[in-house]
């Protein structure tokens, strides 16, 4: 018979060999749009009812739901010997897509791109590059000539990014106080989500987003009003780097080792320690560094 050790460690291993799958089970709940319809009915609903409404299969969408209470994804109360299913706070904070800080085109992105991609790491672990031939199926090794190849797949990676900025955003901006810059620029700004949270904190500032100019153009007309952000370019001496910080001894933290093996797989970026980060700050002339760690993220700070 196991040990309670053993029984501990077969759990962790049955937690690792199944991730790829609870992910997709979220995934799925979210592109499905269950998480949107209990939102928006406000009461617990059975999972015949949600099954009719979304058009789904009813012993499919049962079990869809069962899988997403254990995730802590859903909550289940029963009535009458039946499951009645209701959204979690997790679910209307980040899983229903008209909630303000929803991550659904985020998870989109990750079911559509990265996940598939996933089945290439191999290769890239094999190899040490990235694996954007196979992934893309395109001859060039540049991903974001995939991304901005069309106008549909532009929209939905830089909604992507606005989606992860208006979740991190605001905690990242605060980390230092920046009231004494009045004209920011955000290099790579794209639709201007965290321009957004910038305005939010100081209103009185204005940001310049500064990103290709097929970027700046879709920004301008769907995402970002003249109220909000007027579109202008500036010198200036100070950079933030709003980056996963990897542990100085490498240990850690897990989100920044997956994203950097995710970025070696789909594009030539990695995630640095804070050395790393102090190394390429001051080889660019930047002398006085500060550093701050929130909880996915770290925030850097360096001025000439």
């Amino acid at each position: 018979m196991a040990s309670a050790e053993e029984n501990e460690i077969i759990k962790t291993l049955y937690q690792h060999q199944f991730g790829f799958f609870m992910s997709k089970i979220m995934f799925t709940a979210c592109e499905l749009g269950v998480f949107d319809l209990l939102l928006e009915s406000k009461e617990l609903l059975s999972s015949a009812v949600i099954a009719e409404r979304l058009g789904t299969s009813h012993i499919g969408m049962q079990r869809l739901l069962e899988a997403c209470v254990v995730l802590k994804l859903l909550r289940m109360e029963r009535k009458d010997n039946e499951g009645l299913f209701g959204n979690t706070d997790l679910a209307n904070l980040c899983l229903a897509k008209s909630s303000p800080r929803t991550q659904y085109n985020f998870m989109k992105f990750l079911s559509d791109i990265v996940y598939p991609g996933s089945q290439y790491l191999i290769d890239a672990i094999r190899e040490g590059k990235n694996q954007i031939q196979s992934v893309y199926a395109i001859a060039s090794n540049d991903p974001f000539e995939y991304v901005y190849s069309t106008e549909e797949r532009l929209q939905r990676f830089s909604s992507a990014m606005g989606d992860a900025w208006s979740l991190h955003g605001q905690e990242l901006l605060s980390a230092f106080d920046l009231s004494c810059f009045q004209v920011v620029c955000d290099v790579g700004g794209g639709n201007g989500a965290l321009a957004k949270e910038y305005i939010s904190l100081y209103p009185k500032a204005t940001v310049t987003i500064f990103d290709l100019p097929k970027v700046v153009e879709g920004a301008k007309k769907k995402s970002v009003s003249s109220e909000e952000c007027r579109i202008s370019f500036h010198g200036g001496g100070g950079v933030m780097v709003l980056e996963t910080v990897i542990n100085e001894d490498r240990t850690g933290p897990l989100v920044g080792h997956i994203r950097s093996i995710m970025m070696m797989l789909l594009c030539d970026g990695k995630e640095r320690t804070q050395s790393e980060f102090n190394a390429l700050l001051n080889a660019a002339g930047f002398k006085e560094i500060q550093s701050k760690k929130r909880n996915n993220y770290g925030a850097i700070w360096g001025r000439k």
